[in-house]
């Protein structure tokens, strides 16, 4: 498994570990989302990022539709969609979301990661 799927999953799964070791302590970390520009230095602040705002306790990725990997030149290339149950409040919502990263790996760590987000969006009913 490549680099990109390994993150999508350990996102979907919201395993801290497994993103901690996908990513290098130092990465350069920038992100979009519907609402707001997102940075971070350490990979701890991207899993602060990833898991504390994108991805919070309340949602469950319940399935992975889709996760294609490619290359661009010397940028790896991730876009993954995943079907999140969300329940704020004691409410159940069913949402899809969909992520395009681009990122480079030195020393087999991610250390350059650039993502923008859809957005939670509502599934059809």
């Amino acid at each position: 498994m490549n680099h990109g799927e390994q993150l999508a999953r350990a996102i979907a799964t919201k395993d801290s570990a497994a993103l901690l070791s996908l990513l290098d302590p130092q990465v350069d970390f920038k992100g979009l989302t519907p609402h707001r520009f997102w940075e971070g230095a350490s990979s701890q602040e991207v899993l602060d990022v990833l898991l504390g705002h994108w991805f919070e306790p309340h949602d469950q990725v319940t399935a992975i539709e889709a996760i294609e990997t490619s290359t661009v030149a010397d940028r790896e290339r991730l876009t993954y969609r995943f079907h999140v149950s969300s329940h704020v409040g004691g409410l159940g919502e069913e949402l899809v979301t969909e992520q395009q990263a681009y990122f480079t790996v030195q020393d087999g760590r991610i250390n350059y990661l650039r993502m923008m987000c859809s957005g939670f969006r509502p599934t059809a009913p």
